[in-house]
C-alpha cells in the first residue's frame, strides 16, 4: 500500500510539473494533510462515544441478552458451536459493533471470536465452517448506522452526512446476505473435516 501511495505522489508531481501546475499540486498536498488531521480529530469524539456505549452494553448484560435474542439465528449459522459458548457472545458483540459502523472496535472483538472458534476447530490447519461463515459475515459488515463514515463526512464539512445511512443499509444488507448464502453453499461443497483428518492420519 505504501508503494501505491508513493507511486501516486510521484506521478502527481511529475504531471503537475509538466503542466506548469506544480504549485497547485504542492498546495493540494498541504491542504489535504491539514484536512486529514481535522477529520482524524473529528473521529475521536464519535468513536469514544460509541465505544463507551458498547462497553456499557457489555457491563450491563445487554450483549448477553442480545446474544440470546439472536440465538436461533446463530444456532443455525454456527451449528458447530455448543450452547452458551463464549464465541456466541463475541460474535454478537462483533455484529453489534459492525452494525453501528465501528469497524475499528469490531476488529479486536472479531479476533477474540476467531480464537474461540478455533478452539472448536477439529482440523487446526484449516479454517472451520464456522470460522469461514464468521469471516464472511464480518467482511460483509452489515451496518445499521455507519458512524465512522458519518464522522468522516462531518469532519470533511459535508452538509448532510446522515443521508449515507439508507444506501449503506441497503448495500451492506445485500452483501451480508450474499456472504451467508455463499458460505453455506461452499460448506455443502467442501468435504467434512473428519474425513480430512482420517486421510492425514492414514
Amino acid at each position: 500500500m505504501n508503494y501505491i501511495f508513493y507511486f501516486l505522489i510521484i506521478i502527481s508531481i511529475i504531471v503537475g510539473a509538466s503542466n506548469g501546475k506544480l504549485p497547485d499540486v504542492v498546495n493540494a498536498i498541504l491542504t489535504g494533510a491539514e484536512k486529514s488531521v481535522k477529520i482524524a480529530f473529528s473521529l475521536i469524539g464519535i468513536m469514544a462515544f460509541w465505544l463507551g456505549i458498547m462497553k456499557i452494553a457489555e457491563k450491563s448484560g445487554l450483549v448477553e441478552k442480545f446474544a440470546k435474542l439472536i440465538k436461533p439465528i446463530t444456532k443455525r449459522l454456527f451449528n458447530e458451536i455448543p450452547d452458551g459458548d463464549p464465541a456466541i457472545g463475541d460474535i454478537a458483540m462483533n455484529f453489534s459493533a459492525n452494525a453501528l459502523g465501528l469497524s475499528n472496535a469490531a476488529t479486536p472483538i472479531g479476533l477474540k471470536a476467531m480464537e474461540e472458534l478455533q478452539k472448536h476447530n477439529k482440523n487446526k490447519k484449516t479454517a472451520s465452517n464456522a470460522m469461514c461463515m464468521f469471516l464472511g459475515m464480518n467482511t460483509a459488515s452489515f451496518q445499521l448506522v455507519p458512524a465512522t463514515v458519518i464522522a468522516v463526512l462531518a469532519g470533511a464539512g459535508y452538509k448532510n452526512p446522515t443521508e449515507i445511512i439508507a444506501p449503506t443499509l441497503i448495500v451492506t444488507s445485500f452483501t451480508f446476505i450474499c456472504a451467508i448464502v455463499l458460505a453455506k453453499v461452499f460448506e455443502k461443497l467442501s468435504p467434512p473435516q473428519e474425513i480430512e483428518e482420517v486421510a492425514e492420519n492414514a
